[in-house]
């Protein structure tokens, strides 16, 4: 260990390669700071700091009281691929819901908003349509394990979903997907591809509270838009999503 680094971030560093490597697991409790003190041949005041760090990073809590904690993290690892897309909307599940149930966790979806309004510029050039366009929005919040884990919002060109249950305040069976695909109903397509742009940043501070993202965590903004076979943009998908809770793995099959 390099002994040009501050005290206080040679103790971090230690506790975070326990964390990181799986030696403390979540939930456990960080020994004393007189523990850590003495340990380190250091002050209380300088292992406060090193904790300080650590939490900044998003890898422990501290409560009053009771001392430092590594971070209980649910994540939820999600897999895209044709095959299994279809697999999903086949059982009428979505792609969200299935592959966390999949991995033994309880996932549900809180439908917070239905609303009209004019498309945002961002959205509006992914649907392929004037600024200003009337859109309509769905406002969803998921859950894993009764912690929320990230905002989506469902942006669909109103002229083509108005009159049907995209525009009403209720959860879909099977998604959007399944009114979109539906044999009998208005648009009668079929999806084909998935386009994605990712942005990271730090969460906004009411981002950082609705979602119980700790300090340091940032987040992944990910405009998903959704094509039929046709070309036609009929789907965008802006969602919010705390870098710490998923890992994503894309599998890209090649014609």
């Amino acid at each position: 260990m390099s002994t040009s680094l501050p005290p206080f971030r040679r103790i971090a560093r230690v506790l975070r390669e326990d964390i990181i490597s799986g030696r403390v697991s979540p939930g456990d409790q960080l020994a004393s700071e007189n523990q850590l003190a003495e340990e380190h041949s250091t002050t209380r005041a300088t292992v406060r700091k090193a904790i300080a760090l650590l939490r900044s990073e998003g890898l422990v809590v501290s409560e009053q009281g009771r001392g430092a904690f590594v971070r209980p993290r649910p994540r939820v690892k999600m897999l895209l691929t044709g095959t299994n897309y279809r697999a999903n909307r086949e059982g009428g599940l979505s792609n969200f819901n299935a592959e966390a149930a999949a991995q033994g966790h309880h996932a549900t979806q809180e439908l917070l908003d239905v609303s009209e309004c004019p498309a945002p510029a961002d959205i509006a050039d992914r649907l392929a349509i004037s600024v200003h366009t009337p859109v309509i929005v769905r406002r969803r919040l998921f859950v894993v394990d009764g912690s929320p884990m990230q905002f989506c919002d469902g942006y669909y060109v109103a002229e083509l979903f108005r009159g049907t249950a995209v525009a009403e305040k209720r959860l879909i069976r099977g998604g959007v997907h399944s009114i979109i695909e539906d044999p009998q109903g208005p648009l009668r397509s079929r999806l084909s591809r998935f386009v994605e742009d990712l942005d990271i940043r730090l969460p906004l501070p009411a981002e950082a509270e609705a979602l119980q993202i700790p300090d340091g965590v940032p987040v992944a903004r990910v405009l998903r838009t959704a094509y039929d076979e046709l070309g036609r943009p009929l789907e965008v998908l802006d969602s919010l999503v705390p870098t710490d809770r998923y890992s994503f793995r894309y599998v890209i099959e090649l014609p």
